[in-house]
């Protein structure tokens, strides 16, 4: 942990889909301001559903979740994105009928009168994407779609950034840029929490990482900690990605 103030607390998360059925059993992280944050563990450990109770999308029984010291436990989607939280899911993360330029428009809704400085700003960071910005998504890879989504996430200028399986389904070049352009908006002072199967290459990057197991927060440490840590290794590295 680093010493800057914290910008998100999860503190004792339980959380499930249905009634009744919890997927997160107490699950608590502290984010200092500008980490990389890396969230590992076996499948059904709960790492997606956290990063969804984090952001509204899957209902909070039990504990807290703080954004700067302001409670926004169970608030929507929209009210987080407007308070400095971006998402970008695993799956269905680009709209494929509309190009580029628009897909980031989208992004910008809330704040439609900014969009041209954002929109500049955030096309430095991903110059294949700028030089095809009217290019419909629905046309691109896999790996450029995943590009796109993380951009139109960056255009309401998020204090956090939650990314869920960012290099999933992706070649191994695709994937290796997708850990790049993450390190790289972390550096714009982006505070970055990111889910990842490929568990070594996540370590590799991140300030500090998470193994989720049974829904709960069984280790953290920095990701070089983790990476040489023999219980990590032998229940997680092992299996979660060379």
């Amino acid at each position: 942990m680093t010493d800057a103030a914290p910008v998100l607390v999860a503190d004792d998360i339980f959380a499930g889909y249905l009634p009744g059925v919890d997927i997160l059993n107490g699950c608590s992280m502290t984010v200092a301001e500008g980490e990389l944050i890396g969230i590992i563990g076996p499948n059904g450990a709960g790492k997606s559903t956290f990063l969804k109770a984090l952001f509204g999308l899957v209902p909070i029984r039990e504990g807290s979740v703080t954004l700067g010291g302001e409670d926004i436990t169970n608030k929507r989607a929209d009210e987080l994105v407007r308070m400095g939280v971006g998402f970008v899911p695993q799956t269905n993360n680009v709209f494929p009928s509309l190009t580029i330029k628009e897909n980031l428009e989208m992004g910008a809704y809330q704040a439609p009168k900014g969009f041209q400085q954002q929109f500049d700003r955030v096309m430095d960071l991903f110059p294949d994407l700028a030089s095809r910005h009217h290019q419909r998504a629905g046309s691109l890879s896999g790996g450029e779609r995943q590009m796109v989504a993380m951009a139109r996430a960056l255009m309401m200028d998020p204090k956090v950034l939650l990314l869920d399986e960012p290099s999933a389904g992706l070649s191994p070049v695709r994937q290796d840029e997708t850990f790049v352009r993450t390190r790289d908006i972390n550096k714009t002072g982006v505070t970055v929490i990111m889910v990842e199967q490929n568990a070594r290459r996540c370590l590799q990057i991140c300030d500090r990482g998470y193994v989720l197991d049974q829904g709960r927060s069984a280790y953290t440490s920095t990701g070089q900690e983790l990476l040489k840590d023999p219980k990590v290794i032998e229940l997680y590295l092992g299996t979660l990605g060379a």
